[in-house]
């Protein structure tokens, strides 16, 4: 929900796991030229011969970099390798940047059927960094499919993105991303175009080559690469933006492919934000709802409570253990939306805003906050946030001023009195940005292409579950296969729900296509 995070990120277990342990508690051009079969993105088998050979050898691998989020090496049994690609596809003889992959070999190699890429959402998700952080979620799946993850263009360590460094990120906590007044404003401006000049400065070569098209071209490559004739995927959040515009440009080399958590294609970033706090706003009622009904109902927090709180942090941040980080408004409204990507973590939410309440610190808000800023215990950013601003402006095409989001603020403090402004004032951040967007919005036609099944949580807080139908009807008639889970949280695979694990593993490991409409609850 930060002005730096304009669409979903399914939270990587590492982050996750940080939290629990501290708080002990329309229609456009889809990238034109190039669609499966045509003149700008298709591969002869000679060159797709040429593309596997240019894999990088498959090695045990390091822990994960900084930029990727640190952590521990995954240890037996994964593999690292790079992949290197075009930076510019128009000139495809130029200069390249090398993708870093990850790998879990098939259990059972006699009835392994190919590779299965993933992509968990941002976008500037490390795919690397979070593989084996959730990989028993998908041990069924590996029985048959080698599982494949990767660092997406300007991500982690393919050509990552770099701005503001970790001191700076700090630093810019206390400028207010939702201003109040004439001053305010005029630091968020400002706030905002140190920030895209710091991008322009380290990173100025990459900008204009991190878009969503060039990721799923990206895509192509590897799956040449791996060897697989058709690709074979599973995308969760922005993960289904990038497979939605995959199968617009590759149709008919797309495999078994799942989209779960869905960002609406038909949406702007106005709509799309407007959207979201809708959708934030929903998984609030039903947390509180959820919480009241508890055996420490007396606890709970209330809607008002926490529209009081935020509005005390506005002017006066709570101390935390961090004595120079005080909990700010901003970052206590990003962690109450963390908490809300997981059912398991609502009761870190109750626990967090029981804290700020009565003890009046803000330190497991602001840890929330943090996993879902990319920032470790140590202080140090991964490249998430410039990464996701990075992706995000090179595929919307719209620039919103002050003036564009001030006239629509009403509309975003009705749709959402906790997370409404700081959605609207989301919009700001691609303001003077220094590459054109792709897009009004991404096309997703994929006319030819094997079913697609398209999964909405009618609970989804960061991607609605109006998104999944849109997708549906836009992968075109006999491609989007649109089922639904009745649950919380963001996505529905790894919601532990069995109904749906079943339907899921029943597509990609045996091909039983779900009828249309199925329901999981």
């Amino acid at each position: 929900m930060s002005p730096s995070r304009p669409r979903a990120l399914a939270l990587a277990g590492a982050a996750l796991a940080l939290v629990l342990t501290a708080a002990g508690c329309g229609s456009g051009d889809g990238g034109g030229s190039g669609t499966d079969g045509g003149t700008g993105g298709g591969d002869s088998g000679k060159d797709r011969a040429a593309q596997k050979g240019a894999l990088g050898a498959w090695k045990p691998c390091a822990a994960p970099t900084a930029a990727q989020g640190g952590g521990k090496a995954p240890g037996k049994g994964w593999e690292c390798a790079t992949l290197p690609v075009p930076l510019d596809y128009a000139k495809p003889d130029g200069p390249t940047i090398d993708l870093a992959l990850i790998r879990a070999r098939a259990t059972d190699s006699a009835h392994r059927i190919g590779s299965l890429v993933f992509n968990f959402g941002g976008p500037g998700g490390s795919g690397v960094a979070t593989l084996p952080e959730l990989a028993k979620s998908y041990a069924g799946l590996r029985a048959r499919y080698d599982l494949v993850s990767f660092d997406p263009r300007g991500v982690g360590e393919s050509a990552g993105v770099r701005c503001l460094d970790d001191r700076e990120l700090d630093a810019a906590e206390s400028t207010d991303a939702t201003p109040d007044d004439a001053d305010e404003l005029t630091a968020a401006v400002a706030q905002n175009k140190r920030y895209i000049q710091a991008c322009a400065q380290h990173s100025g070569k990459v900008l204009p080559h991190v878009g969503t098209t060039d990721a799923a071209r990206d895509l192509d490559r590897l799956r040449a690469a791996l060897g697989d004739e058709k690709l074979n995927y599973f995308g969760i959040s922005y993960g289904t933006e990038l497979g939605g515009v995959y199968a617009h440009l590759f149709p008919k080399r797309v495999g078994r492919a799942v989209l779960d958590a869905v960002v609406d294609p038909s949406q702007d970033p106005a709509e799309g934000s407007l959207a979201q706090a809708k959708g934030f706003q929903l998984a609030l009622g039903d947390y509180l709802k959820d919480c009241a009904k508890g055996a420490a109902a007396n606890t709970c927090p209330t809607e008002e409570s926490i529209t009081t709180l935020l509005k005390r942090l506005d002017a006066h941040p709570l101390p935390t253990t961090q004595k120079d980080r005080p909990l700010t408004q901003d970052q206590a409204v990003n962690g109450i939306a963390a908490a809300l990507y997981s059912e398991d973590t609502w009761k870190y939410l109750t626990a967090a805003l029981r804290e700020a309440g009565t003890k009046g610190t803000g330190t497991t808000l602001q840890l929330l906050s943090d996993s879902l800023a990319g920032r470790s215990p140590d202080g140090h950013y991964s490249n998430l946030q410039p990464a996701n601003r990075a992706i995000s402006c090179a595929d919307a095409e719209q620039r919103y001023t002050p003036d564009d989001i001030a006239s629509r603020l009403p509309a975003f403090r009705a749709a959402s009195p906790v997370f409404g402004e700081s959605a609207a004032w989301a919009l700001l951040q691609c303001t003077d940005w220094p590459v054109k967007g792709a897009w009004k919005t991404p096309d997703v036609r994929a006319d030819g292409s094997a079913p697609i099944i398209v999964i909405g949580n009618t609970g989804d807080p960061a991607t609605p579950f109006e998104g999944a139908r849109t997708m549906t009807e836009r992968l075109g008639k006999g491609v989007g296969v649109g089922v639904t889970y009745r649950g919380e949280g963001h996505g529905a695979y790894n919601s532990g729900n069995r109904c749906m694990t079943r339907l899921v593993d029943a597509y990609l490991l045996d091909g039983k296509v779900p009828k249309e409409g199925t329901t999981c609850s």
